[in-house]
């Protein structure tokens, strides 16, 4: 079976059950709309709140089912129109909910007693959290006509200037030997066996830019001055404090981690240099080299025998596990390989009204493939422990969103070291993780450095091109120092990361580095007491969309807040970049 399997949701579109599961759609669209006037006072508040909730729980479900199957559908079939279609049909019927959710909203905000209407009902205290959560950002809502007016603006606005940079970037024509490319196939060749290839490829790429640079230049000014402007209005000290509302996360636990990564910026120096000098530079590794190969892996899996693999480390960790990595493997949960009308990269999505994930990959049998499928089944094994909540407590943020799938891949990873059949193979195991490492902890970094510049200064100026490529180069120089070559760097990285151009999701970096270190600081705690450590990692994953991080970390004995804890996830890396400089030498 090489395509997964969508039959638990529905057999196709003009499946009677999904055109009655859309009709039912608009009914429970149009009977929310019309509970719109009981929210203008507080007589029977109780009963009100438990029936929007519950409401809520069924309409929620509903759209999961439906929305994941158009979305499922069209990732592996682009041309299908008909996916397409409901997939913006659904989104119109959830648009027309926004005026009912900013009511909700307020009323809730200003709900007397609401504390002790919680403690008198179960469902109310099981959904406590989603009640709190909601109050939480009700303080920060504006009147339902003015969200209705900013709901409409973006849509020129930030969402405007967001699909130019998508159109600039998929669309630009790239001069390369003697032909035209595309960015993503020029960006590609970074990855290419032949140093040549790499840096023209990359002298290639800088050159495009320049076609595009002013426009792409304008989007960016654009989308953080109304981020500003909207953070502002809403009552946030920064968008950097929205972004952390949104993540559940405080600043002390940014700043602790961010402290830590930055003491360790050294040894991930060493590492660049060391590969510089393997590729034969003598001043910094240039950013053209940054994903060349280094050492060499015959190794190469069937579907059969990756998921054999897979298997045999998963049930070293526990049964369940197993079980469930075993049930996707023989029950299509897995859309495998690549083909005409299929989206690149890889997936999984937790269906929580059925209770199951599906995993989408492009399996070639390269190592790096059988990584990502167990990083995605890492995904779907949380999705087995949310499963276990009301979907109204199944939304983990991005920073814990990376934890089961880094664990999972750690998992095999370090069977992959062991079963290695030489040094050679075992220094290009080892450097496709740093090199992994080195993008999520010292990039990432650069990343945020540069998107923290550009929202200070865009309180009082606009960046034209020349500016924002010299503070790029600036913060890529703040945390590579001298690991890289300062004479090739990449001033043009704010051009092609499309994280940078979301009007309603600023800062979309340190989740990653939160993601890597916080799973990598629980595989280092299940070392140390492995049969204890299980249940309570299945309980931290369950908790992950009803918790604060901080208190979801918590169940498993780890302060987020204290330097320490990163320290001790980085020196497990650390570990990792000593051997590979020893096997090196």
């Amino acid at each position: 079976m090489r395509k997964w399997n969508l039959d638990k949701l529905y057999s196709g579109f003009s499946d009677p059950v999904f055109l009655e599961d859309l009709k039912q759609l608009d009914v429970l669209v149009q009977e929310a709309i019309s509970t719109e006037t009981a929210f203008q006072n507080y007589d029977n508040k109780k009963e009100k709140l438990i029936r929007f909730l519950q409401s809520e729980v069924v309409l929620t479900e509903l759209v999961d089912k439906l929305m994941h199957y158009a979305s499922l559908t069209a990732s592996v079939e682009s041309t299908n129109t008909e996916a397409a279609k409901n997939m913006n049909t659904i989104q119109m019927q959830l648009i027309r909910l926004r005026k009912l959710d900013v009511l909700f909203q307020k009323w809730l905000l200003d709900y007397p007693d609401i504390d002790k209407d919680i403690a008198s009902d179960d469902f109310l205290k099981e959904h406590d959290f989603h009640i709190k959560e909601t109050i939480q950002h009700a303080s920060h809502t504006l009147d339902d006509k003015t969200e209705s007016l900013v709901s409409k603006l973006t849509q020129n606005g930030s969402r405007a200037w967001s699909r130019l940079q998508a159109l600039l970037t998929s669309t630009l024509a790239v001069d390369y030997d003697g032909k035209e490319i595309t960015l993503s196939e020029v960006r590609n060749l970074a990855t290419d066996a032949d140093p040549n290839v790499r840096k023209n490829a990359y002298e290639a790429e800088l050159k495009a830019y320049e076609k595009i640079e002013k426009s792409i230049a304008f989007s960016l000014n654009s989308i953080k001055g109304e981020v500003n402007i909207l953070t502002e209005a809403r009552g946030y000290e920064s968008a950097l404090a929205q972004a952390l509302s949104v993540s559940r996360m405080k600043q002390e636990t940014l700043d602790a981690m961010q402290s830590a990564c930055l003491d360790y910026m050294d040894i991930f120096r060493q590492y660049l240099k060391r590969k510089a000098t393997m590729l034969g530079h003598k001043n910094g590794l240039p950013f053209y080299d940054m994903f060349a190969p280094v050492g060499s892996s015959n190794t190469t899996f069937t579907i059969e025998e990756a998921n054999a693999y897979v298997l045999k480390n998963f049930s070293t960790f526990s049964p369940e596990l197993y079980d469930m990595a075993k049930k996707a493997f023989e029950e299509g949960w897995i859309d495998y390989t690549p083909r005409k009308g299929k989206v690149g990269g890889a997936f999984c999505a937790n269906i929580h009204a059925i209770k199951e994930s599906r995993v989408m990959t492009n399996f070639t049998g390269a190592f790096g493939d059988m990584i990502t499928m167990s990083h995605e089944l890492g995904h779907a094994f949380h999705g087995e422990q949310i499963f276990k909540e009301s979907n109204l407590n199944s939304n983990y943020t991005m920073p814990v969103a990376e934890t089961a799938s880094t664990f999972c891949e750690t998992i095999v990873n370090k069977a992959a070291l062991k079963d290695a059949k030489n040094d050679d193979e075992r220094i290009f195991l080892l450097e496709s993780s740093i090199q992994d490492y080195t993008q999520v902890v010292v990039d990432i970094m650069s990343r945020f450095i540069f998107e923290r510049s550009v929202f200070e200064g865009r309180k009082q100026t606009v960046f034209d091109e020349n500016e924002l490529k010299e503070l790029m180069l600036k913060a890529q120089k703040d945390t590579y120092g001298d690991g890289l070559d300062s004479n090739f760097l990449h001033p043009y990285m704010w051009v092609c990361k499309p994280h940078y151009y979301s009007g309603g999701l600023s800062y979309y970096n340190f989740p990653y580095t939160f993601g890597l270190l916080f799973a990598k600081g629980l595989y280092a705690k299940y070392l140390t007491d492995k049969e204890a450590f299980v249940p309570e990692y299945y309980n931290l994953l369950q908790s992950t969309g009803k918790m604060m991080v901080e208190d979801a970390a918590a169940l498993v004995g780890i302060d987020v807040t204290q330097k320490e804890f990163w320290v001790s996830s980085l020196e497990l890396i650390k570990e990792d970049i000593e051997t590979f400089l020893e096997l090196t030498k």
